[in-house]
């Protein structure tokens, strides 16, 4: 069943934006009468017939909604500095939509080779995203922001940074909090001095495993972690069993 993007949805027809409808009408060529599913971007999930397929303007009539669609007991924010071949940040976005994050601020570092982004574009990866994966809840963009300007801004209590320098470290996995923001370097990885300016804020350093990974790879397997650890703490507490993981 194919799956539409559909914000600011309310009341029993929708239409849909001409990018949106000319996919519907020309390129699925979808009849009046089909079946479609809906995501609004804020956990409404729908279901709707295709009342009227012109190109310009799909109308859609709701059938059924169901809201907070796959809403998760944990909320994941990600900051990580976009990648010189701003491909590889593309792949961080759409996967790491596809596996569940809340929020996103792609960042510049003192190491930073990337220092702007085309928000429109990664947008619509974003969505894409969404719709493949069925994610009723679109992650949140922020703009691009200066490092030492973002940490002086987050919760040091549940905020890790992860950097390949020598330190004393965490890992991730051993982590579970109802909000959860991981910082993720660049290609040179953090500076020393980012890193000090972390430590002097009480944010706790962080290892993803014991390779080197790349900035990209880097941000997959902080989702990852954190959506496993979170998924894995729900399944022990329903099943009242409290070992460890």
């Amino acid at each position: 069943m194919h799956v539409f993007y559909t914000p600011k949805l309310s009341g029993n027809f929708y239409i849909l934006n001409e990018e949106e409808s000319k996919h519907c009408a020309r390129s699925l060529r979808l009849p009046i009468g089909e079946t479609v599913q809906l995501i609004d971007g804020e956990g409404g999930y729908y279901l709707a017939k295709l009342a009227e397929n012109s190109p310009k303007a799909c109308i859609l009539e709701i059938l059924s909604n169901v809201q907070d669609y796959g809403k998760r007991n944990y909320w994941l924010h990600i900051a990580i500095a976009p990648t010189k071949n701003i491909d590889r940040f593309e792949w961080f976005l759409e996967k790491a939509t596809e596996i569940g994050i809340d929020e996103i601020t792609p960042i510049y570092c003192d190491h930073s080779e990337r220092k702007q982004i085309k928000p429109e574009r990664l947008e619509k990866i974003l969505v894409s995203a969404a719709k493949q994966s069925i994610n009723a809840f679109l992650p949140k963009l922020n703009e691009m922001t200066d490092f030492k300007k973002l940490v002086n801004q987050l919760d040091s209590a549940v905020t890790y940074i992860a950097h390949c320098a020598d330190g004393t470290k965490t890992a991730l996995s051993e982590i579970r909090n109802e909000q959860t923001t991981v910082l993720i370097g660049p290609e040179g990885d953090f500076s020393q001095k980012e890193i000090d300016l972390c430590r002097e804020k009480g944010i706790t350093e962080v290892s993803l495993g014991n390779s080197r990974l790349r900035t990209e790879t880097a941000g997959i397997v902080a989702c990852h972690t954190v959506c496993l650890v979170n998924n894995l703490s729900n399944i022990s507490i329903s099943s009242g069993k409290s070992g460890k993981y």
